[in-house]
């Protein structure tokens, strides 16, 4: 009924039905036009040369620092023989005021001898352009000094609600012939005094046998603030280029000492940059991995017996934050020259939603990342990922399988528990969730595709959970990446 009616009246008033049918047929060529124009537009304004020259386009999101690039990523072996010169550049728009009137400019700035070298025409003969002492100082970066500036402490940010659940931490691992550890140097909220509390925290596995040291010690608000060089007690931690030495001196729940120094050696291309996510009411937390996998060295004596890490493995990373109500899953392992990291986080509702932030999973080998989750939307490859425990009779985790798929990952992992360490709920840092922290040790196996890597490996591994009754932490958590 509806198609004859429509044929009717087509045919009732034929002259209009054509001027209609062609006004519709110009309507559409003419957004097709457009739709075209404007793509050829937006591929031309990313043009390299539309920037200053050069023949690549990389754009940093904050807090992504550009130093970190230019002297860390950039100069890992797959890439530095490819890079002739690369120039960091930043525009704004600015308000030039004359005369009372107000008309908005476009600024641009980047380092002369940089933007030189990348071939940016305007530039190359204004003789009188040089590079600043501010312009040296990126052009002669290290990594050390890139290293240094992920890895600092921040000020407490000024939130109130969450003061006195700010902590931040540097954390490390390794393993040697004799046995493995777990270090932690935390630093925690401000006391009554001023001062923030502070504290260290060591344990060591051998065989499968717990021991745990630790000290504590208030330090001032400036000593904290020269993290990474921390000194909290008897204990330090330094950076020295490129090496993070660390000396202990602690004791054990039974009154027995350790004493020793370690090494953990860094490589620029082998980190994970800066993460922080923001919240209601000021709420914040922050995460970097300044060292996915490093060689290690030194040795500890645990009352009269030596334990050797020379010719180890290490890994360190770094977080901050508000942490009352925040729980987490994460893991991490190394087989050769790849490192596998995963971890969700899950922050108090009133904060944030836990379900709008998915998992993240990592892999990198000794030039830098092969693959990483990708969280775009369904159209764009996501990574789908899944995270579960499995737990044993008392309620404890006996294993965790993780499965990523989409993009450039096809993992298959899992993970099984040998021992666990469990922290009761309590205090700042870690404990400040309301449910006990669980630092676990296993197994890793990992099966499947990272980029243009087949993996197939078991290792040695650590990972963390958290059990308990808060909402924002189920106990057995599951995610996904972009679904």
């Amino acid at each position: 009924m509806i198609g004859r009616l429509a044929v009717r009246s087509l045919t009732t008033h034929p002259v209009r039905s054509a001027v209609l049918a062609a006004g519709f047929g110009l309507g559409v060529a003419v957004m097709a036009i457009l739709l075209g124009v404007a793509q050829i537009v937006l591929e031309q304004s990313r043009a390299p040369a539309l920037v200053g020259g050069g023949d690549v386009l990389i754009t940093v999101a904050p807090p992504l620092p550009g130093r970190l690039l230019l002297s860390g990523t950039l100069q890992s072996d797959a890439l530095r023989p490819r890079i002739r010169a690369a120039a960091p550049a930043h525009s704004a728009t600015l308000l030039l005021v004359r005369n009372g009137r107000r008309t908005p400019v476009t600024a641009f700035g980047s380092i002369p001898s940089l933007q030189q070298a990348v071939g940016d025409t305007e530039t190359a003969g204004l003789a009188a352009w040089r590079d600043s002492a501010d312009d040296r100082a990126w052009t002669q970066e290290s990594p050390g000094r890139v290293l240094r500036y992920i890895d600092r402490f921040h000020p407490i940010p000024d939130a109130p609600a969450w003061a006195d659940s700010w902590a931040e931490w540097l954390y490390f691992n390794g393993r040697g012939t004799d046995a493995r550890f777990y270090l932690t140097f935390l630093v925690g909220p401000t006391l009554e005094d001023g001062r923030r509390a502070a504290g260290v925290r060591l344990q060591l596995d051998r065989g499968g046998r717990m021991e745990a040291f630790s000290a504590s010690q208030p330090i001032s608000e400036e000593e904290a603030l020269r993290a990474p060089d921390l000194v909290i007690g008897r204990n330090s931690v330094r950076l020295d280029g490129m090496r993070y030495r660390v000396h202990l001196d602690l004791r054990g729940e039974k009154g027995r000492r350790v004493r020793g120094d370690l090494t953990l050696h860094a490589s620029p291309g082998r980190l994970l940059p800066p993460l922080e996510i923001d919240g209601a009411g000021g709420w914040r937390t922050g995460y970097v991995v300044p060292v996915m996998s490093g060689t290690l060295e030194g040795t500890l004596d645990v009352d009269s017996e030596r334990l050797s890490f020379d010719d180890g493995a290490g890994y360190h990373d770094h977080n901050w934050g508000f942490w009352r109500g925040v729980s987490w899953q994460w893991g991490q392992a190394q087989s050769g020259d790849v490192s596998l990291l995963y971890g969700r986080i899950f922050p108090p509702r009133e904060a944030a939603d836990p379900e709008r932030l998915p998992p993240f999973v990592g892999v990198l080998g000794p030039d830098g990342p092969i693959a990483f989750t990708n969280p775009a939307g369904p159209n764009r490859g996501a990574t789908r990922v899944t995270i579960s425990e499995s737990n044993d009779a008392r309620g404890r985790p006996q294993a965790i399988s993780l499965t990523a798929k989409g993009g450039d990952l096809d993992l298959q992992v899992s993970f099984t528990v040998e021992s666990t360490v469990t922290t009761p709920a309590a205090g700042s840092g870690p404990r400040a969730s309301g449910l006990d922290f669980l630092q676990m040790r296993g197994t890793y196996t990992v099966t499947g595709r990272a980029g243009q890597r087949r993996l197939h490996f078991s290792a040695p591994g650590s990972a963390e959970t958290f059990r308990g009754q808060a909402p924002s932490a189920p106990q057995s958590a599951r995610g996904a990446a972009g679904g």
